[in-house]
């Protein structure tokens, strides 16, 4: 895998660059869908071919149980699994795992838990989460990490970090012995932990620079802390991780969310958000957030979002849609998912011209005040 900085934004940290993976050449600050069974749900990879998505992310947790890395392995591996052509990033599990914090015991090995699908015991260990994602046979895989809860003691932080550098550690050697399975190149990102605690973040950054070959990820945000203090540690870390490797920042976010956190040197983002909320009938255009189920959409013939970069969000009407949800029509999930993705797709776009125009901070004051999200 190779990352060039393309431009830099003069009144702030925001960069446009460029990754090239074995699949795809994946431009910079990029959205990632996220398909956490191997697929975003209600859409196909040709879907996701006509938003121009070059990267995906799917989830080892949940492919581990279910259908397993064997089933995924016999097809030939992830890519040929889901017939996607593109990159793919696989988090570790890490997260899935310590979230089920009543089914889980964390040991300095690794963590046992029990699967939440029926109850089986499972022991997951750094290299056991290396070796699942070897056989999935993603691009990008992620160390594994302890992602602690936004409330934890000073105690069990510091207990985190030393676990994510001991850990990461045993992650990368395993790696890095081994072949690959199927004749692409995979590359580890180690994971940076701390918490809101800028001394800790700062100690976990050092301990993982000497496993980022070629990108670092900040994890444990966006877990139940207040905003300011997630962008203070963002932009702490924004100013000393590597320019020369892609930032990853797990989870986030709302639209707002990846302006600031780009404005902070953040190149790449996921987030369930999108594609979940439009389930639930929340849909983001070009004139802000809309609930679509809403009484007052009843009798809207208006487009959708009329400046959508797809034609389903410009040749539907907020009535058709609200239609669809009501009578619980597929249709209306898979127009809603489409027009979200959409959505950050060009707002990405457009923070990616401004950047390279040097007007990114200024734009990005006018669109913070008048988003509504």
């Amino acid at each position: 895998m190779k990352f060039t900085v393309l431009s830099e934004d003069d009144h702030s940290l925001a960069r446009t660059g460029k990754i090239q993976t074995d699949h795809s050449i994946i431009e910079t600050p990029v959205f990632m869908p996220v398909g956490t069974h191997g697929v975003v749900k209600s859409l196909s990879p040709n879907d996701l071919h006509d938003l121009e998505v070059e990267i995906m992310l799917s989830n080892t947790y949940h492919l581990y149980l279910r259908p397993g890395t064997e089933i995924i392995h016999e097809n030939g591996g992830l890519h040929k699994f889901l017939n996607w052509n593109k990159s793919i990033l696989t988090d570790s599990g890490g997260y899935q795992v310590f979230s089920l914090s009543n089914m889980n015991k964390i040991t300095d090995t690794g963590v046992n838990f029990r699967s939440h699908l029926d109850g089986s015991e499972h022991f997951f260990t750094p290299e056991k989460s290396m070796e699942v994602q070897r056989q999935l046979g993603s691009d990008i895989i992620m160390a594994f990490d302890y992602c602690p809860p936004a409330d934890c003691s000073k105690k069990e932080l510091k207990r985190a970090s030393r676990l994510t550098e001991d850990w990461t550690r045993q992650a990368f050697e395993y790696i890095e012995s081994k072949s690959n399975v199927y004749g692409h190149s995979q590359t580890m990102f180690p994971i940076i932990q701390g918490g809101i605690d800028s001394s800790e973040r700062m100690k976990c950054l050092e301990q993982m620079l000497p496993f980022a070959k070629c990108g670092i990820a900040i994890g444990g945000l966006s877990v139940g802390e207040k905003k300011e203090p997630m962008l203070d540690i963002v932009e702490l870390l924004g100013k000393n991780m590597p320019i020369d490797q892609p930032r990853y920042l797990m989870g986030v976010g709302k639209p707002t969310d990846l302006v600031k956190a780009i404005l902070r040197g953040v190149d790449m983002f996921d987030c369930v958000l999108p594609a979940r909320n439009a389930r639930n009938g929340q849909i983001f255009t070009h004139n802000g957030v809309i609930n679509i189920t809403n009484s007052k959409y009843t009798h809207d013939t208006t487009p959708i979002d009329q400046h959508s970069s797809i034609e389903f969000a410009t040749q539907f009407s907020k009535s058709y849609l609200r239609h669809l949800f009501k009578v619980n029509e597929m249709f209306g999930l898979r127009i809603a998912t489409l027009t979200n993705i959409a959505y950050y797709f060009d707002l990405i776009k457009e923070i990616k011209n401004e950047i390279n125009n040097n007007t990114f901070v200024k734009w990005s004051e006018e669109y913070l005040q008048n988003y509504d999200n």
